[in-house]
């Protein structure tokens, strides 16, 4: 009896060692790419709109090849809830997670709250569609891959000022919102610049009630109504505005680019014109391709579809979303070590990708080095968006 359970322990130990052996080749072939990004708060449904484009990437190259060895890409997905104050608790997750980059986050404000825990951790992040200048500034670790703010307001200023004639506008930010409070200030500058006035109001956190907003607007004699704030905030503008009777064109900016304004502005009688980073209409092969792929996908997958809002409009930061996971790819099959985040970073620099969105390339502070956007109006009979132009600005 003493011999069978000495033979039994034994044979245990050495599936033991066996397994442990097992799990530690398992883990040595497997890149953690961290997702930090809102699934919650005002910028949810943008935030998993832009996971999706993450999610949808890894479907479609779930391992990398490098130096002959086939890495497994596993994400790890964190849910940042729109908050500066949760920011640190989401970085710390993905870093104790063993991540060795990040890709994130829709909203600038809790990326300018994660930043420093990232650099501290020495962990390379890739911001997606994180637009204030303040995200990659005066640090080595934070990219992105999106145009600039300062860049976003003078395109809308000048929209405003020579496509819709406009000598007058009104602006609507949320207070302690860096994003909308920013793109703000760059279109105020760049429109005033233009020869315009301004009429300018922020509104606290909470607020779902902007009536008094849009009649000072009304009052005012205000030519254009800007408000870049979350989709959130933007349904309810959308539909007070139709229910006051609001005749002026609504401005906004990337994040109001998403089936939550189009499903809001159904029916109404709003123009509501946007810049933004894609065009789902994009005639080139490879945004063709990436539609199609990405649809196919959402209605393939209830989980997928719901985060989507319920159907299968690809908003621009599901492409760019998409794009960001393959420039991350790009940086892992360039760096020493693939799964050492200093050495990623290092490479990151020199990374040159052409994506769904356009060419991806870094200037000297880790900015994409973009120069046009789209501008889409919303459809309000068909609930769809459509192409207006591709603008730049010498």
């Amino acid at each position: 009896m003493k011999k069978t359970l000495a033979i039994l322990l034994a044979a245990v130990m050495v599936l033991t060692l066996f397994a442990g052996c097992g799990n530690k080749d398992d883990q040595a072939n497997v890149i953690k790419i961290g997702v930090f990004e809102p699934a919650s708060g005002d910028n949810g449904a943008g935030g998993k709109q832009e996971t999706l484009g993450i999610q949808y990437a890894h479907s479609v190259a779930p391992t990398v090849e490098i130096g002959g060895v086939t890495y497994d890409i596993q994400l790890e997905i964190v849910d940042n809830e729109s908050s500066n104050d949760k920011a640190a608790t989401a970085a710390n997750t993905l870093i104790n997670a063993g991540c060795s980059i990040v890709l994130g986050s829709y909203g600038s404000g809790v990326s300018i709250a994660a930043s420093d825990i990232f650099g501290n951790a020495q962990i390379p992040v890739i911001g997606i569609t994180c637009t204030n200048p303040q995200v990659t500034e005066g640090n080595e670790h934070y990219f992105r891959i999106c145009f600039l703010d300062p860049f976003q307001g003078t395109v809308l200023a000048n929209f405003a000022k020579e496509e819709l004639g406009v000598t007058k506008a009104y602006c609507l930010a949320k207070m302690g919102d860096d994003y909308s409070t920013g793109l703000v200030n760059y279109f105020k500058e760049a429109f005033e610049g233009l020869g315009g006035t301004v009429v300018s109001q922020t509104f606290p956190d909470g607020t779902s009630d902007f009536t008094s907003y849009i009649t000072t607007a009304q009052n005012e004699g205000c030519g254009v109504f800007f408000s870049p704030v979350s989709t959130e905030a933007a349904a309810n503008i959308v539909e007070q505005a139709n229910a006051q009777g609001m005749t002026m064109p609504i401005l906004a900016g990337d994040t109001w680019d998403s089936n939550v304004v189009l499903q809001a502005a159904e029916g109404t009688a709003n123009n509501i014109y946007i810049t933004t980073f894609f065009d789902e209409g994009d005639t080139a092969q490879a945004a063709v391709d990436f539609v199609s792929g990405c649809k196919t996908y959402i209605n393939g997958n209830a989980e997928a579809k719901t985060n989507n809002n319920g159907d299968d409009t690809i908003a621009a930061v599901t492409a760019m979303g998409y794009d960001a996971y393959f420039v991350a790819l790009e940086a892992l099959k360039a760096a020493a070590d693939p799964t050492d985040p200093v050495a990623i970073n290092e490479v990151l620099w020199d990374v040159n990708y052409d994506g769904v969105t356009g060419n991806i390339q870094f200037d000297e502070i880790g900015d994409a080095i973009r120069n046009v956007a789209y501008i889409k109006k919303v459809n309000t009979t068909d609930a769809v968006w459509e192409f207006v132009a591709v603008q730049s600005v010498q």
